[in-house]
């Protein structure tokens, strides 16, 4: 008697064992599903959104901003100003590949996401700027890295899951 249940168990072990695998490939190769092309543009227009801001932040003539942002205008160092160019403009072509759904949209937007936290490690590590910067001006730069870390999480997903070329 205890033969028959003992391969009744192997059985059972087996077709679990098998149907989790099966769900796994069948998620991985699935089609993008139809939320995927909103938030794909909705990632091109935050990186537009970026590279606008960053338009005006390198056109700005510094002798025209009130005296408090001017201070933190010439207490940031250009290699976080370069820093900004890399995330916002890699990210966008990360974000437009992410959109047309290739596979090189990841590790674009893991390097402007590295980008990212290069630039607000400014706010931390150049004492200047961390002495003008207020705890209410670091929301945003919070918001931002969360919102970048989103993004690259989507297209590292879409990528696992087959859905880019």
């Amino acid at each position: 008697m205890a033969a028959p249940l003992r391969g009744a168990a192997r059985r059972l072990n087996l077709a679990a064992a098998t149907w989790g695998r099966d769900k796994m490939i069948d998620e991985r190769t699935s089609e993008r599903p139809g939320w995927f092309l909103p938030a794909a543009l909705a990632a091109v227009a935050w990186e537009i959104l970026g590279c606008a801001m960053y338009l005006m932040q390198v056109r700005v003539d510094p002798a025209a901003l009130p005296v408090d942002q001017r201070a933190i205008w010439d207490a940031t160092p250009a290699w976080v100003t370069g820093a900004y160019a890399i995330a916002v403009w890699v990210g966008l072509a990360g974000a437009v590949l992410l959109a047309m759904r290739r596979k090189l949209a990841e590790p674009l937007l893991l390097v402007s996401l590295i980008a990212v936290v290069v630039q607000f490690s400014g706010l931390l590590l150049v004492p200047e700027l961390r002495g003008l910067m207020s705890s209410d001006l670091l929301l945003l730069p919070f918001v931002i890295l969360v919102v970048c870390f989103v993004i690259w999480s989507l297209a590292r997903r879409a990528r696992m899951r087959g859905w880019l070329r």
